[in-house]
């Protein structure tokens, strides 16, 4: 039985860009297509070097004709905020953040218990449903954000301290951790093209959009094959929770195999995590750097990788 929760998400920020050109120079900035983004669909998406690698990684939507918000680990805000600023300057856009406007709250739950919303829940992942000032997105299975207008956060917290259990944001990123949805932190910035974290796999690439920043080397490594690192979901019976970008180890290589980019507490009092990993050190004994004792256990991950579908996108 699923136990219903909610909680605030600190650790992310929203940048608010809009302008006339805000679509245009968007499209050339990250790796999603703005063409199937509407104000009711979101999308997944990240911003790249020169050579591929993401300097952050975002789910973007679109308020209005014009109007984007993209949500990214709050330490990586000003890093990622310069880095548009240095291709717009030709471009009539506004960037801000956004967190003075909006206030998020992580739901997960059945679309039953979310009825005391009294607003249509989305049933597709991505899906955005919107009433007055505020707006519901399903990110994955059981798991919706709730938008809200920052002034009216306490308010909205009464409803649901009425209505459900408040958890702490561990147990918001060990359901991120399962539904296998990688990210981008300021501890591991530049340092994974798209595909290691499967990004391609949950629509935050296309490969027929065109050109932006870093997309011939993406596409290369999609058509060609070449990537020899993914994203795979492992636990252990660590006590210590490990911090993100630390080394995995491996007997089958000398040096690290691969980097952990997201990890949480169980129920069970056991660690959840997720890793960048070199594919044929995944099937082999695999630990944490300084941990050679306490050996990671493969977990499966909710969905499949296949290049076929993927370049359709």
């Amino acid at each position: 039985m699923l136990n219903a929760f909610f909680c605030l998400l600190p650790h992310e920020c929203i940048i608010s860009i809009k302008g006339v050109d805000s679509k245009k120079f968007l499209q050339g900035q990250l790796t999603c297509n703005l063409d199937y983004l509407s104000p009711d669909n979101a999308s997944l998406a990240a911003c790249c070097t020169s050579k591929g690698r993401m300097i952050s990684s975002f789910r973007v939507l679109e308020v209005e004709t014009n109007h984007y918000l993209l949500v990214l680990d709050r330490n990586l805000f000003d890093k990622q905020l310069n880095e548009f600023k240095k291709y717009a300057i030709f471009s009539k856009v506004v960037f801000e953040e956004a967190n003075q406007y909006w206030s998020r709250i992580g739901l997960e739950a059945s679309l039953h218990t979310l009825s005391f919303l009294n607003m249509t829940i989305p049933e597709e992942t991505n899906q955005v449903s919107r009433k007055e000032q505020q707006l519901l997105i399903k990110i994955s299975e059981n798991r919706f954000e709730l938008w809200i207008q920052s002034n009216r956060l306490q308010q909205v917290l009464e409803v649901f301290q009425k209505n459900m259990v408040e958890q702490p944001l561990n147990n918001w990123l060990l359901g991120q951790i399962q539904a296998g949805i990688g990210q981008v932190f300021l501890e591991t910035t530049e340092k994974f093209v798209p595909q290691m974290i499967n990004l391609q796999s949950l629509g935050g690439v296309s490969f027929k959009k065109g050109c932006y920043i870093g997309q011939e080397i993406v596409a290369r490594m999609q058509y060609l094959g070449k990537l020899k690192q993914h994203l795979y979901r492992f636990t252990t019976d660590l006590k210590e929770l490990p911090c993100k970008g630390t080394a995995l180890y491996s007997n089958v290589h000398p040096t690290s195999v691969g980097e952990v980019v997201l990890s949480a507490i169980t129920s069970d009092n056991k660690i959840e995590l997720l890793a960048v990993v070199r594919d044929d050190a995944a099937i082999a004994d695999l630990w944490l750097e300084g941990k050679p004792d306490s050996l990671l256990q493969s977990l499966p991950l909710p969905y499949t990788i296949n290049y076929d579908e993927e370049i359709k996108h």
